[in-house]
């Protein structure tokens, strides 16, 4: 009999139809019926190995960390800040000015849709130290140490209140000072003698340039005294991106008609500029430096008895973790074979289910709320798996359709990957390994965040209550 390409393609159609399926309760959505994927259903079994990340790029980030955190799991957590102070170029400090003050205002992050502060607000004490930089930033990974001088030159004590705004006084020159409100924040009051003598004192010629006050002055480095700080401890997230976080300076100087006055200005922390991609702006002069020490947890022993391919080594459960922390490599043993198994077949709809490999994620060290999930190439280089391309190029919710997002009810998370499935079985994409990862609520990266510092643990090969699942509808075609 001869079909034509209309004949076929009816032919097809019937049968995604009235194909039927074996074992709906595997299906990882609830769906509504009248809309549900038709088609046979196997559950493919996924391998998984605990990774660590490479260090992250922390160069214009739109938001940084800085924190302490102790995790019973993760052990501990570290995030310092290096910042560039930018002048307002020739500032005029006037006549022998004397410093009332100098205070360093970081603004945290007060984006409504991801997590400000992952870690205890409530029972924990946070202190933080300040001191000098002894070189200008020039390197921005998060594992890159960024040399001080070991002066304390301020300290921030008490705890941290990522949503609250507070009120503070604005100083008008020649009028009476005002007070008014500004977004949450931390104020750090910094040695006077110090700025007097390394900002002041060098008069308009200190500020000719920005390139001649960085030079003079280098930055400031914020970390977390571990000694003096309390509780599990967690990381907040600041913004440099506007103009509410920069070194304030407060200082008397001599005015012609009317004596001394009391003037102040902001040196801003960190610098926006236009991308090397020129397509956005972005921060430049603020990095990251992140360290993990996993020491003594489940965590490390993953790490120091791996789950390879020559080896009988399996666990329950696997980690992720952001700030560069660790992700997990995941491979579809079965897909290489799915053909000369099941046949020829149409992928219908396939989906990765990721359930949550504990009891209940609870405060302070809820689970992530986003994970990404990403491929190499066969240059083992970060790739976008097909179905995020093209559910994010939709026109809208493609981020969702993709999924990742986690249900907190449901305890789990799911990824709709039709389209990579398919170039799996035909082979047209090689399995060189597929990566999960937490992300940013609002960003989905497929390098090592410095952006999130949220964690999950999550069901791995040997687990049976809670496995990673791949579930896959196809249509037998011949």
């Amino acid at each position: 009999m001869k079909f034509t390409k209309q004949d076929l393609l009816t032919l097809l159609i019937g049968l995604f139809l009235f194909a039927s399926c074996k074992n709906p309760d595997g299906v990882g959505l609830d769906v509504d019926p009248n809309a549900a994927i038709t088609g046979t259903l196997v559950v493919s079994p996924v391998k998984s190995q605990l990774v660590q990340e490479d260090a992250a790029n922390t160069a214009g980030l739109n938001r940084y960390p800085l924190g302490y955190m102790v995790d019973p799991t993760f052990g501990k957590t570290e995030a310092a800040l290096a910042m560039t102070v930018y002048p307002i170029v020739n500032t005029d400090f006037g006549t022998a000015p004397v410093l009332d003050s100098a205070v360093l205002v970081l603004k945290l992050d007060e984006s409504s849709t991801v997590t400000k502060f992952y870690g205890d607000t409530i029972n924990s004490k946070y202190s933080i130290d300040v001191y000098q930089l002894a070189n200008k930033v020039t390197t921005y990974k998060s594992s890159d140490i960024q040399a001080i001088n070991n002066t304390l030159l301020g300290n921030f004590t008490g705890k941290l209140a990522p949503n609250t705004k507070r009120k503070i006084f604005d100083i008008v020159p020649g009028k009476a000072d005002t007070l008014k409100t500004v977004p949450a924040q931390i104020r750090i009051p910094l040695n006077k003698a110090f700025i007097q003598n390394a900002i002041l004192n060098l008069g308009t010629a200190g500020t000719a340039t920005e390139a001649k006050f960085i030079e003079s002055f280098k930055g400031l480095y914020a970390q977390i005294n571990k000694t003096s700080s309390t509780g599990v401890g967690g990381i907040a997230f600041f913004n440099f991106s506007g103009t509410d976080s920069y070194l304030q300076l407060v200082w008397k100087k001599t005015n012609s008609s009317s004596g001394v006055d009391t003037t102040s200005v902001n040196f801003p922390i960190g610098k926006m500029v236009t991308n090397a991609a020129q397509t956005a702006n972005v921060i430049s002069g603020v990095t990251a430096n992140i360290k993990h020490d996993y020491t003594g947890t489940p965590v490390q022993t993953q790490i120091d008895v791996p789950v390879l391919p020559d080896t009988t080594q399996s666990y329950n459960v696997t980690y992720l973790q952001g700030l560069a922390g660790v992700k997990t490599k995941l491979t579809f043993p079965r897909l290489k074979s799915f053909t000369s198994t099941y046949g020829k077949a149409i992928i219908n709809k396939a989906e990765l289910v990721v359930e949550i490999g504990e009891n209940a994620p609870a405060y302070p060290f809820n689970a992530a709320q986003r994970l990404s999930l990403y491929r190499w190439d066969i240059a083992q280089q970060p790739a976008d798996i097909p179905d995020y391309t093209t559910f994010s190029s939709s026109a809208s919710g493609g981020a969702a359709l993709f999924g990742g997002y986690f249900d907190s009810l449901k305890k789990r998370y799911i990824f709709i990957i039709t389209s990579y499935v398919q170039s799996l079985i035909d082979k047209n994409i090689e399995d060189e390994g597929t990566f999960l990862a937490p992300t940013s609520y609002t960003e989905f990266q497929r390098t090592s965040t410095a952006t999130s510092a949220e964690r999950s643990i999550i069901g791995a090969t040997s687990s049976t209550a809670n496995k990673i699942k791949l579930n896959i509808y196809y249509t037998k075609i011949n």
